[in-house]
């Protein structure tokens, strides 16, 4: 018998996060991080899907089924994240700073040259920003 055929991965389709209060979540992934919001299939649960490049983010309303909303607010960038890519990190952070959203660690230079910055979004998922 011959081996199965290795799993060849694609992309990365979407990320499925819990939140408390679906409103802050579409101010914050629609309004201020320029996402924009799609149609959702008719689930027997609250929710609503961005729209990030090829991949989505899919929200759950928390509920008994779902597990507890958020991660925890993480106060420093080497926690569990998701990172998505921008045109340009610094433009990024000045949006940031106009909306008043405090960073959890400002834009940096990573060793390999590209810039990122972190921030939680309203249930304290740990997001980057990041530009090459």
């Amino acid at each position: 018998m011959s081996p199965a055929p290795s799993i060849r991965v694609k992309s990365l389709d979407h990320v499925t996060i819990v939140v408390k209060d679906l409103a802050a979540t579409r101010r914050f992934y629609v309004d201020i991080l320029g996402m924009e919001e799609v149609p959702r299939p008719g689930f027997t649960f609250a929710g609503q899907w961005f729209q990030a490049g090829p991949t989505l983010i899919h929200t759950i309303l928390e509920f008994e089924g779902s597990g507890p909303a958020g991660s925890g607010a993480c106060a420093n960038s080497r926690g569990h994240h998701f990172a998505f890519l921008v045109d340009d990190c610094h433009a990024a952070a000045k949006r940031i700073e106009e909306v008043g959203l405090p960073f959890v660690s400002p834009p940096k230079q990573r060793p390999d040259g590209a810039i990122q910055l972190f921030v939680n979004d309203p249930d304290g998922h740990l997001v980057e920003l990041c530009s090459l």
